[in-house]
């Protein structure tokens, strides 16, 4: 069972960061979302912060604007993860260039298609 934070996580249903939390859940991985304002999402505990999450994941996928982004890859780089996933709107040459000054391995697409599912079909 592969581990998943998920940073941007909503409780808004038609929103990617919570399709994400449901297909990761879907497809049998151990999610944790993180989302500083809910304290559940999608029955999961929510953590406030990619530093609260309780292990290090071995995946964390991101869905927040790059100027937040930007504020949260030194927490990110700090917990650390096998694989940073930057979906789409995520991304900035900013963004990008943090990320390999941390010496982050992202991978820029969209997560949940990744596992094989469309954001459609969750």
């Amino acid at each position: 069972m592969k581990t998943i934070a998920i940073i941007g996580a909503s409780t808004d249903r038609s929103k990617f960061g919570n399709k994400a939390v449901r297909a990761f859940v879907r497809q049998g991985h151990m999610v944790y979302p993180v989302n500083p304002k809910e304290p559940l999402v999608e029955g999961l505990v929510a953590f406030k912060t990619i530093g609260e999450v309780p292990v290090r994941p071995q995946l964390i996928s991101v869905y927040l604007p790059p100027p937040v982004v930007l504020k949260v890859l030194p927490d990110i780089a700090t917990k650390g993860c096998d694989e940073l996933w930057l979906n789409p709107g995520t991304e900035s040459a900013e963004v990008m260039a943090l990320a390999e000054q941390l010496k982050l391995n992202v991978i820029q697409a969209c997560s949940i298609v990744a596992i094989g599912l469309s954001p459609d079909e969750v």
